[in-house]
């Protein structure tokens, strides 16, 4: 008691006792209640026999009418509770429940209803009314429902212009029956269109095919049908159809990144789940796919009662969402570029484009066209010459200068490999300058041995690379695992080894050296900005001088009409054939644009992917000049 009133205690005080809650009424085994429990949970678990063996003269049709009840509104799940003993006498009783119905693609149905008991024999059984359903309906009745979307959002530039507009497409396929030489449609739609021959073989095989039903293989634009059908129309068995459709400004343009949209698949259905139906048209790729929600909102619908006598009721409404806009970070004349560069490139390839200041992307092309794998995003290769951008900011924070004397010799050998220059150039002792812009790998390899490993680690870092983030799409950014030996260390400060980077992650380094902050590369305008990080002050203006000796007097050197172009070539081995297989590459910075281009087993960067940069870049110029043009005008 005195350790209480030292402490002013309120635990000391007496304890005001809490009213006692009235015990809950226990359900009486083989009651009223007991019983409406067990009906609901046969109901619940769809078990429409064990229901009807529960109730009193039953209905002919009860199990009839379960049937069309569910079907009539789609039901696929129901579940129960709130159930209270109304009221109840000698011989009946009322069972108050709630329920909830989950309709397919629209969602939960909540039904405040009543269960009907009778006593017979001292046993009790339900009496069963369509009201059990709702409370509204009567014998003859039947459930009835609505359901559609809004109009889907559109995708904008970052002007906040549409990207997608609504058209149609002309959709290519086959009847199996007016078929005369399978060979020859197979043929004919691999030629022009690039159908996998034995997709049409199997399709026209299988057993469900019907002759009069319809075989789609590919979507085409009005104006590349128009082309196309003096050659397909002529096949026996060729038909099309017109369907509408979301379409971008051009064929192809940003295809891999915007997506595409269709009837949703199988696995698009059970990713999505509700609201989604069979039938429903969805994002099967890209944004459309990513932002699917967004851009589609929710549909509304309607649960009615259509009344025997004639006429409906309405007994609930679904309110919908309207399909909400989505702004990229897309500039059109900088996609336009893009495309224009890529135009006739056979090969796997990709370039992108990000604002230097903010890691936006401006521009994001993949080819080809007709496969689905975006290699901008999400292809990792080895980032070869483009990494000496990491090196050489690793060597010039440890002390060395554009104009620090190094040498160039044919070959090193580090950890008992050897390593040799491409194509076995020597330029003996020069500046670094020099060697960086004529991208000598044995000057590369020697400085990094001298490094501290943890410094080039750092450096690989702090231009992103093991970092996470979110671009708005899929993609797996780049890595610099820690190197295993020496060997691997010297492989890896010229971007062999195992080093691997997306060709949208080689645009933000390029923009990082040009800037001195690496931004993680965003696609959505409303996204917040990603991580971040900072090279040492005084880093970015050596740099830049390195980029711009690549351009003027270094492998880019058939660029260097181009004003103000910075950049690096980089020609990355890959595989096990002698000599190596290669992929091109080229990074830039002008303008306040970071890009890269990259050609996948497409050969020497400056060869191969250097002129597709300068066909960007001169695209981009001719944008600049019409729109002037127009603005003077």
């Amino acid at each position: 008691m005195g350790l209480c009133l030292l402490l002013l205690s309120s635990a000391c005080a007496p304890r005001a006792t809490k009213p006692a809650a009235p015990p809950t009424p226990a359900v009486v085994p083989g009651g009223a209640e007991d019983l409406a429990l067990r009906y609901l949970d046969a109901w619940a678990r769809n078990d429409v026999a064990a229901q009807r063996q529960m109730l009193v003269d039953a209905p002919q049709d009860f199990d009839a009418q379960h049937a069309r009840w569910r079907q009539d509104l789609g039901v696929i799940a129901s579940r129960f509770d709130r159930v209270v003993l109304e009221s109840q006498d000698a011989t009946t009783a009322v069972v108050r429940f709630h329920g909830v119905h989950v309709l397919r693609g629209l969602g939960d149905w909540e039904v405040e209803s009543r269960l009907r008991f009778v006593l017979r024999n001292k046993r009790w059984s339900l009496r069963w009314t369509p009201e059990v359903f709702h409370p509204d309906a009567r014998p003859g009745d039947r459930f009835g429902r609505t359901r559609s979307w809004g109009p889907r959002g559109d995708l904008l530039d970052a002007d906040g212009v549409p990207l997608t507009v609504p058209g149609e497409v002309i959709r290519i396929g086959v009847m199996p029956g007016r078929v005369k030489d399978r060979a020859a449609v197979a043929s004919v739609l691999q030629s022009q269109l690039g159908v996998d021959p034995a997709k049409v073989l199997a399709a026209l095989n299988a057993p469900s095919a019907q002759p009069e039903q319809f075989l789609a293989f590919i979507d085409v634009r009005p104006e590349r049908y128009q082309l196309l059908r003096p050659v397909l129309a002529p096949v026996p068995g060729i038909f099309f159809r017109k369907r509408p459709a979301r379409l971008s400004p051009a064929e192809g343009f940003a295809s891999h990144t915007l997506g595409r949209v269709g009837e949703i698949t199988a696995e698009a259905l059970q990713a999505l789940g509700q609201p989604y139906q069979p039938g429903d048209v969805v994002g099967l790729s890209g944004l459309e796919r990513a932002q699917e929600r967004t851009l589609a909102g929710r549909p509304s619908g309607e649960v009615r009662l259509q009344r025997r006598a004639g006429g409906s009721e309405l007994l609930y409404r679904f309110d919908g969402e309207p399909g909400r806009a989505v702004r990229t970070t897309l500039r059109m004349d900088v996609q336009d570029a893009a495309e224009a560069a890529l135009v006739d490139v056979t090969q796997p390839a990709a370039l992108v484009a990000v604002d230097t200041k903010t890691g936006e992307v401006l521009a994001m092309a993949s080819r080809p066209l007709g496969e689905g794998w975006h290699r901008a995003l999400m292809g990792r290769y080895p980032p070869a010459s483009t990494f000496k951008l990491v090196t050489a900011t690793a060597l010039l924070e440890s002390g060395l200068k554009p104009d620090s004397r190094v040498d160039c010799p044919l070959e090193v050998t580090v950890g008992r490999k050897r390593f040799r220059n491409f194509e076995s150039e020597v330029l003996g002792v020069t500046t670094l300058r020099r060697t960086f812009a004529l991208s000598c790998n044995t000057t590369f390899i020697q400085l990094a041995a001298k490094l501290d490993p943890r410094v080039l680690e750092d450096a690989a870092r702090r231009f992103g690379f093991g970092v996470s983030y979110d671009v708005g799409l899929p993609s797996p950014g780049a890595t610099f695992p820690p190197p295993k030996d020496d060997a691997e260390r010297a492989a890896d400060s010229m971007g062999q080894g195992r080093v691997l980077v997306t060709p949208l992650h080689m645009a933000t380094v390029v923009s990082a050296a040009a800037t001195g902050v690496w931004h993680a590369p965003r696609l959505l305008a409303d996204m917040e900005p990603g991580p971040e990080a900072r090279l040492n002050p005084g880093t970015t203006a050596m740099l830049r001088d390195l980029m711009r000796a690549v351009v003027t007097d270094g492998t880019a050197k058939s660029a260097a009409s181009i004003p103000g172009l910075m950049g690096k070539t980089g020609t990355a081995e890959f595989g096990t054939s002698v000599p190596p297989e290669t992929h091109a590459w080229f990074v830039g910075v002008r303008d306040g644009i970071g890009f890269a281009v990259f050609v996948e087993g497409g050969g020497v960067g400056g060869r191969v992917a250097l002129p597709l940069a300068i066909r960007f870049l001169q695209a981009l110029d001719a944008t600049v000049v019409l729109s002037k043009r127009g603005d003077a005008s």
